[in-house]
């Protein structure tokens, strides 16, 4: 492999790690092997509170010692990466890769960029009303551009695969890069010389050696095709590649899928009914409406929560995560906390309505659920009761809140239809709408409401002018840039008038 810093006497490194992603091991690990092939290293870290537990920068610097008999002080080392001074970046993360990049870290003309192309979302970007994502493809650009060789791939993916930790990928990678003037075997040796761990570390580190050797290119996460596993999967799949439009495919089949495992085969087919009707009016459509009907399909109530929290699956991802060996015993507590309306959605729709309209029922019964609870749901009690609420899966169609999402849901769609008469860009445009309902509890209400104001609107105010469809998503937009709907109070003010002196 080529060495990019062989004749250097000084090497200068930037690690940037999330809390518990094992940042200062992996700097522990470059300082053995330097000082083992007759470099002084020194490493130090300054943490920061960007995500989880904080983003902490680790720096090292690595100077060759001086042959016997050269008269030269020993070397005094800096406390912290400067600007354009940085040999090696190593980011845990895409946004951290970002962060070095704006920082001033990564240099045309030097740096090896070193990062992992997976997302750990920060707090800001999953509380956004709308999608508050980072701009993913813009940093994979300025990686490849900023730095004298980018080094990308999942990371986190690659040390789930090993059963290890990102730290030893990242190490991997570093020595597979050729950025550092030292064997494989060196590299090897400093994870053995850490003792923990040393078979998950050493599979980590193979499996970041190859990546970084073989040059992975940075590229975004590719979608899998999703296979159907049993026969009533498999008739749904060949229905809908038989009657939508091959755009829709991919679509129709997450739908469909999600919808089994939610409810049934039954609900899956109801889906995939309301998909075709707007295939049928424009091909255009069916793929905003197979996206957005499945994610309202699947509205999120107790039923649903308890299903998800006992299930195997989890537990098993639970454990893997926590790394539990064998003899040691795992507890999962969780906190939960059901409103008192959550609870009474969840009954058959006549009990329901009857406690949620009256109110000495609401004075009586509301105190009960004033509070969360801490619930272990590893124990018995807990798991049990969970249980037995995820058994209620068949009487959800009874439930008063299926009864009212699916209300919600045709009004939805057939002012969707209505707008597809005359205007299919303002049809998508209302379909597109659906994004404004998510979370639960007060979020949930929030997006209801701002829904129901933006459709009121479009249906009286917007659908048969020509400008329909840039009005609705722009009375969308504004609903996601607040929580208390002034922005969207504002632009339905400016769309009613407008109508009426027409």
């Amino acid at each position: 492999m080529d060495i990019f810093n062989q004749g250097r006497d000084r090497i200068t490194i930037a690690i940037l790690a999330l809390g518990g992603e094992g940042g200062g091991v992996l700097a522990e690990w470059v300082q053995v092997v330097a000082r083992a092939n007759g470099y002084v290293a020194q490493g130090t870290s300054v943490p920061g509170v960007a995500q989880r537990t904080g983003s902490t920068v680790y720096y090292i610097e690595l100077v060759r010692v001086g042959s016997q008999g050269d008269n030269r002080p020993d070397p005094v080392l800096a406390m912290m990466p400067v600007p354009g001074d940085v040999d090696i970046v190593i980011a845990s993360e895409l946004m951290e890769a970002g962060r070095a990049i704006l920082r001033g870290f990564v240099s045309q003309d030097r740096t090896t960029l070193i990062g992992s192309t997976h997302r750990v979302y920060a707090i800001s970007e999953k509380s956004a009303l709308g999608d508050g994502t980072g701009a993913n493809a813009r940093i994979l650009d300025a990686a490849e551009r900023r730095a004298a060789r980018f080094i990308g791939f999942d990371m986190a993916a690659a040390a789930q695969g090993a059963g290890s930790v990102i730290s030893s990928v990242m190490f991997g990678a570093l020595a597979g890069s050729g950025a550092l003037p030292f064997s494989r075997e060196a590299f090897e040796e400093a994870v053995r010389h850490g003792g923990k761990a040393v078979a998950a570390n050493l599979k980590g580190f193979a499996l970041g050696f190859e990546a970084a050797e073989k040059g992975v290119a940075a590229v975004s996460e590719a979608q899998q095709d999703r296979k159907p596993t049993t026969a009533a999967g498999r008739a749904l799949h060949a229905r809908l590649c038989r009657t939508l439009p091959e755009n829709a495919h991919a679509f129709a089949t997450e739908g469909a899928a999600r919808l089994m495992d939610y409810q049934d085969a039954a609900y899956a087919e109801l889906y995939l009914d309301r998909v075709e009707r707007f295939a049928a009016l424009d091909p255009a459509l069916a793929a905003p409406v197979a996206r957005h009907l499945a994610l309202w399909m699947a509205f999120e109530d107790p039923i649903r929560v308890a299903d998800l929290k006992i299930r195997a699956t989890r537990s098993s991802r639970i454990a893997q995560e926590v790394r539990v060996s064998e003899g040691q015993v795992l507890r999962v507590t969780e906190y939960m906390h059901p409103r008192l309306q959550e609870v009474c959605e969840t009954l058959p729709r006549g009990l329901g309505e009857r406690i949620l309209n009256s109110p000495g029922l609401r004075r009586r019964l509301e105190p009960f659920f004033a509070r969360g609870r801490h619930v272990e749901t590893t124990g018995l009690k807990w798991f049990l009761m969970l249980r037995g609420l995820a058994a209620m899966r068949p009487m959800r169609r009874k439930s008063l809140r299926y009864a009212v999402e699916q209300a919600r849901i045709e009004r939805w769609l057939a002012l969707a239809e209505r707008a597809a008469a005359s205007n299919v860009a303002a049809a998508a445009e209302i379909l597109a709408c659906q994004a404004l309902v998510k979370g639960y509890s007060d979020t949930f209400e929030r997006g209801i409401a701002n829904l129901e104001a933006v459709l009121e609107t479009a249906e009286r105010h917007l659908l048969g002018r020509p400008d329909a469809a840039v009005q609705i998503a722009a009375l969308r937009e504004a609903a996601l840039k607040d929580e208390e709907g002034k922005a969207l109070g504002c632009a339905i003010a400016e769309v009613a008038p407008a109508r009426r002196a027409s």
